[in-house]
């Protein structure tokens, strides 16, 4: 049976880079599916307690967790909103952490983040290379794309050293899911 592997970036921006990183990263895996989410399909209420007992949890934060727990394998590229998680997906990250604690069900993640400055998504990455692990994430690769209006170009990474190391963290996926 072949592998299934889900991708999002966290950002709901239409032309989101980590979205573009996310659409050539799913590419770049052979004989395996990929499925490119966006958290535009998937609107939230602004999570809080009283609305969480007032109307339980919301279903495309059921949906979104459902999808994410039935893949072999996940891909995230996370955008960087002052240092830290955007808003719409931390939000996700919270209805979804509150349905199921261990929400990442200890499937391979390859995680990411790109931003159009030198650091690359550093900080959010850090972040979430601390934070993913409480909740069973189990990150077996990660990559960062620095400077992506510049390494970036026509759907694919045109710095040659940087796309390389993806196809590595890629291949650390692949094996994982073997």
């Amino acid at each position: 049976m072949m592998k299934h592997i889900v991708g999002f970036a966290g950002s709901n921006s239409r032309t989101s880079i980590n979205k573009q990183l996310v659409k050539y990263t799913l590419e770049q895996f052979d004989g395996i599916t990929g499925e490119l989410l966006d958290l535009n399909d998937f609107s939230l209420p602004l999570f809080g307690v009283d609305l969480e007992r007032e109307i339980g949890y919301p279903e495309p934060a059921k949906k979104f967790l459902k999808k994410l727990q039935a893949a072999d394998g996940i891909v995230i590229s996370l955008a960087e909103h002052n240092g830290a998680y955007t808003a719409v997906f931390k939000n996700l990250f919270d209805w979804m952490s509150r349905i199921d604690r261990k929400l990442f069900n200890d499937i391979p993640m390859l995680l990411m983040a790109t931003s159009t400055g030198a650091r690359g998504g550093a900080s959010v990455l850090a972040m979430a290379s601390d934070r993913f692990p409480r909740h069973n994430a189990n990150i077996v690769a990660k990559f960062s794309l620095p400077s992506f209006n510049e390494n970036f170009s026509e759907e694919s990474i045109k710095n040659k050293d940087l796309d390389e190391q993806l196809k590595v963290e890629v291949a650390k996926l692949e094996e994982a899911l073997k």
